[in-house]
């Protein structure tokens, strides 16, 4: 008996609800997120271009967005259907099981709905699951389903946009350092501190090193953030295997794409997605990740 069932069936089965729930959230906050950011960013800099240049003030003005004057963030407006607008009702937002009742189709207009939505949420329900099977229903296991929900957050946000925000690498940080400062940590604390530290500066020494030989910027600050992030979850010793791991994940998927010329070899792909999932993965199995780096 493992100890994901530790509640018996009806704890697994609870944990799993909860897993997909937390999915069709995710499913909003990688969709909506980035666009918040953006109309955030354009009121900023339209404020700053008002202040320095009165005069312009109208002119701005009557160029602005009309979204923008509309509430938007993670909770309104409703869902919808972004073919006909069709507002998703309670029972079409379940998740996985709404998706496959409809087969894949808006209820209102019949278009096809992506199946990237169940995925998610499939994905985040069996994630949180073997994370239960690993460490327990324990504050431990709680934390690492915390630390997995949000890496696939930021795997999505920078899988579809190239960037990592920081209202998510930052709060991850925080979150290793502080779970490693009480008896239920995962490495003890002057091993996180030195991991977040040395995490960030590596991809940031590696970043100004490419940029001063190449005049090109090869990867963005987020990747140092959710770098020196796992670095604080679990310890220095496993920066290098993580990198290796993570390195090796992002060289097969260009490959791919090149191969199947869904992409040209310059242009740029995102790395936070491969830190995330070579993160997780040493999040599971330390052990057998550090066995990277022995040859």
């Amino acid at each position: 008996m493992t100890l994901l069932f530790q509640y018996g069936w009806l704890g697994v089965i609870f944990a799993l609800w909860v897993g997909l729930c937390v999915g069709s959230f995710l499913n909003v906050v990688i969709y909506r997120y980035p666009i918040m950011l953006q109309r955030d960013w354009r009121a900023q800099a339209k404020a700053i271009l008002s202040e320095t240049s009165p005069a312009a003030a109208p002119e701005s003005a009557a160029e602005d967005d009309p979204d923008t004057d509309q509430a938007f963030n993670l909770m309104v407006p409703r869902s919808q259907c972004p073919s006909c607008s069709h507002q998703i009702r309670a029972w079409e937002n379940i998740p996985v099981l709404s998706w496959l009742f409809l087969r894949g189709k808006c209820a209102h207009c019949s278009n096809a709905i992506s199946a990237r939505y169940p995925i998610v949420e499939l994905l985040t329900g069996l994630a949180t699951l073997w994370v239960l099977h690993i460490f327990g229903f324990t504050l431990t296991g709680y934390a690492a389903c915390g630390f997995t929900w949000m890496l696939i957050a930021a795997f999505g946000i920078d899988y579809d946009t190239k960037l990592l925000p920081d209202q998510i690498t930052y709060p991850l940080l925080w979150m290793g350092l502080l779970l490693n400062l009480t008896s239920h940590g995962l490495v003890p604390i002057p091993d996180a501190v030195i991991g977040a530290a040395a995490g960030y500066l590596f991809l940031w020494s590696i970043y100004w090193a490419f940029k001063l030989l190449t005049g090109k910027e090869g990867m963005g600050y987020g990747d140092f953030k959710l770098f020196a992030a796992l670095g604080a979850w679990m310890g220095w010793q496993t920066l290098a295997s993580i990198i290796l791991l993570a390195a090796l994940l992002g060289l097969a998927y260009a490959v791919f794409l090149i191969v199947t010329s869904r992409q040209k070899s310059a242009d740029p792909i995102p790395f936070g997605p491969f830190l995330a999932t070579a993160g997780w993965t040493t999040l599971l199995y330390r052990e057998e990740v550090l066995g990277l780096l022995v040859f």
